[in-house]
């Protein structure tokens, strides 16, 4: 941590958290950090708090990260991380955000049982319409949202079609991708519909890495990517690389049963995620993406 943020750490733990007695006495990199660094803070009161930061972050991320952190604050049934402060670069040309420290634990015997009531009581947190108030991120791609009538429209346009665009700057798209996904995008009404509840609060982004067992082995959300949406897309990316019991989903869909059919659509919904994979990470996603496109379009 530079001499620099430290000593505006300083100010902002002073002006927002406790009094003018505050200060830092030590700070650490901890992991966790895919993309900013990741920081323990600890101050003479005895309270740690965390911080990340990042001096070559995209336009306003930290700001759409405590908008998110504060969306998923509605629920009570899950844990969210309270944000003291953020800046993007407003201090001393500093891109941060401050919050709530909360250290880890082993999970208990119940911990994805408590989850999967929790993620369901998330998403009866509802919407009038699809989207978001602001544009976020998902990862560090940006994540386009505006409000929208019609689920299909939306996930058509600012889902798999932005993702596509930047694929195709990218250079990862073909010309026979091109042509399954003008089929895929004709027969998207077909595929997922309109969904028959109103819209969900979404995490957006929820795979084993997005959350943390708290001090009384509780589930914790972190880094969202939030917006309203069905709750299927929510559901479909904890099952793109695993790391969910089966218990999870158990006391997910005893708490909220999910509408018959679900299971086909999660496969479209994760196209989503494999797709900004792609984009951030390069062709090794390819294979999964073709595979998921030709299924549907034969």
């Amino acid at each position: 941590m530079t001499e620099i943020l430290k000593t505006t750490l300083g100010k902002i733990l002073r002006d927002s958290v406790k009094d003018q007695q505050i200060s830092i006495t030590k700070s650490y990199s901890i992991s966790g950090g895919c993309i900013n660094e990741v920081h323990a803070v600890n101050t003479n009161t005895g309270e740690t708090f965390l911080l990340k930061y990042n001096d070559s972050s995209p336009s306003q991320m930290f700001k759409a990260e405590y908008q998110g952190l504060e969306e998923l604050s509605k629920n009570k049934s899950l844990r969210i991380p309270k944000v003291f402060s953020y800046s993007d670069k407003q201090y001393n040309d500093q891109s941060f955000i401050l919050m709530e420290y909360i250290s880890s634990s082993a999970k208990t015997k119940k911990f994805y049982e408590i989850f999967g009531r929790g993620f369901a009581d998330l998403h009866r947190i509802t919407n009038n319409q699809y989207g978001f108030s602001e544009d976020n991120y998902i990862g560090s791609t940006p994540q386009v949202n505006g409000w929208d009538d019609d689920w299909v429209s939306f996930f058509r346009e600012k889902r798999l079609g932005y993702q596509i665009g930047i694929a195709k700057k990218n250079n990862y798209w073909s010309t026979d991708l091109d042509q399954s996904w003008e089929k895929l995008s004709h027969r998207l009404d077909e595929l997922i519909g309109e969904p028959k509840e109103p819209p969900s609060l979404l995490h957006g982004d929820l795979w084993s890495g997005n959350y943390i067992v708290g001090p009384s082995g509780e589930p914790c959300l972190i880094d969202p990517s939030v917006y309203y949406g069905s709750r299927e897309a929510d559901l479909s990316m904890t099952e793109l690389f695993g790391g969910f019991n089966p218990q999870f989903y158990d006391a997910y869909k005893e708490s909220y049963p999910l509408e018959s059919g679900y299971k086909e659509r999660f496969n479209i919904y994760k196209l989503y995620h494999l797709l900004n994979h792609l984009n951030l990470f390069g062709t090794s996603y390819l294979g999964s993406i073709q595979d998921i496109m030709k299924r549907y379009t034969k």
